[in-house]
């Protein structure tokens, strides 16, 4: 997997499929894998629950006439709460990993409150305990040949550079490089990456308008209203830098896929084009990056 291309993947959030309750028009998987194929893209996340069938032979079957790699995807679990035992929901999902030949397991840290617009902060016994869960999800999922990362993401139990440094600095676990988050919680993504490019398992690469992430970040719209309002666009029309990660990310020799998401809120059954315009714009991106770092 030496080049973009040959590494480029998707996420059905690109168009609109979400996990959240009310978060808008849920598109058909074979529309949205279809137009996947289309743009020569070769590998997919799985998507939220219900998107794809939950019978781990049947997830497999329909990527594979879709002629896409599964790579695993978003999966929020809950690690914090004493009453929860994770590893169930965790082991089932890891049968339906093997069963698709996925090897990315990305790790949302659950408030346990839904949605992304609100979050609490642990305490000491909290952290210990999300710790220690985490840990044992990480090696449950590297014992079947799964790499286990942790998603920064805004509304979660990791979303700022505190909650990151945590991870790094206190747990097994790589993390899922997600620019567009780790921007909107306060962390520098491009700095990151030049410290912590070995602990980067896995990227979500999102190109953000910082003057509405700021509004974010400041209370003054939620992040829902945020992406409605146009906070997410396509890869190099933000003001991220995703330019500068890729090419650092390579310079480190960063082994994995390149997951462009742009997340997405649709009102109804798009009658024009869609998602797929702002998609195509992001591949057109990175193939030119690609030229330019071409020997």
């Amino acid at each position: 997997m030496s080049t973009i291309t040959s590494r480029l993947a998707a996420a059905p959030i690109s168009w609109g499929v979400c996990e959240v309750p009310g978060w808008g028009h849920q598109l058909g998987a074979d529309k949205v894998l279809s137009e996947m194929t289309a743009l020569g893209i070769s590998a997919t996340e799985f998507g939220p629950a219900g998107f794809l069938p939950e019978e781990a032979a049947e997830r497999a079957d329909v990527l594979k006439r879709h002629n896409l790699q599964a790579i695993g995807g978003f999966f929020p679990v809950l690690l914090h709460d004493s009453a929860n035992d994770p590893m169930a929901a965790v082991a089932a999902e890891l049968e339906a990993y093997e069963a698709a030949g996925a090897s990315v397991m990305v790790l949302a840290a659950e408030t346990g409150v839904a949605g992304y617009d609100q979050r609490h902060e642990l305490d000491g016994d909290g952290w210990d305990l999300f710790g220690r869960n985490l840990d044992a999800i990480v090696k449950a999922a590297a014992d079947k040949g799964i790499q286990a990362v942790v998603h920064p993401h805004v509304g979660t139990m990791i979303e700022s550079t505190s909650d990151v440094n945590r991870v790094l600095n206190d747990t097994a676990a790589n993390l899922c490089l997600d620019t567009g988050h780790l921007l909107i919680g306060g962390t520098d993504p491009i700095q990151l990456v030049r410290e912590y490019a070995s602990r980067i398992g896995h990227t979500h690469l999102k190109d953000v308008r910082k003057a509405v992430a700021a509004r974010v970040q400041n209370g003054e719209i939620s992040y829902t209203d945020g992406v409605k309002t146009g906070m997410y666009v396509p890869l190099g029309q933000g003001d991220v830098g995703i330019g500068t990660i890729v090419k650092d990310l390579i310079k480190a020799g960063y082994p994995g896929w390149f997951t462009m998401e742009q997340d997405t809120i649709l009102g109804t059954e798009p009658t024009g084009e869609g998602p797929v315009g702002d998609v195509r714009q992001s591949v057109a991106f990175l193939r030119a990056l690609e030229q330019e770092l071409a020997p």
